[in-house]
């Protein structure tokens, strides 16, 4: 692969990665994050969780943004591999809804994260 093909691949998986963060962190609009994934899927190790495929990630990602109303996401870094983009980031909201069997706290909650791209 030249080096312009493969700057033009990062930039294209970027693009998407951009998208995905915007619709879900910024937006919180399941319907367009979904719409980045060519198979959606979330892994969550903190809940020893795979979530696979449309029906389950929409509904993963409509019960964070309801629990967490005003979920965010601060970029820290952004590296590409041969197969993925690799984001390192913090991530929270305040816990306005039940989340992963826990009610309602009120309080803040952030995450330091490293989310994997494929």
């Amino acid at each position: 692969m030249t080096a312009a093909t493969m700057e033009s691949l990062r930039a294209r998986r970027e693009a998407v990665v951009d998208a995905h963060i915007a619709a879900e962190t910024v937006q919180h609009d399941v319907a367009a994050a979904l719409a980045t994934f060519h198979h959606p899927r979330y892994e969550v190790p903190a809940m020893d969780a795979v979530v696979d495929g449309s029906d389950g990630v929409h509904g993963l990602l409509t019960q964070l943004l309801t629990a967490f109303p005003d979920f965010w996401l601060e970029r820290h870094a952004l590296y590409h591999s041969e197969t993925a983009v690799i984001l390192e980031c913090r991530f929270g909201g305040s816990h306005r809804g039940p989340w992963a069997g826990i009610e309602a706290t009120g309080k803040q909650m952030a995450v330091q994260a490293a989310c994997i791209f494929v």
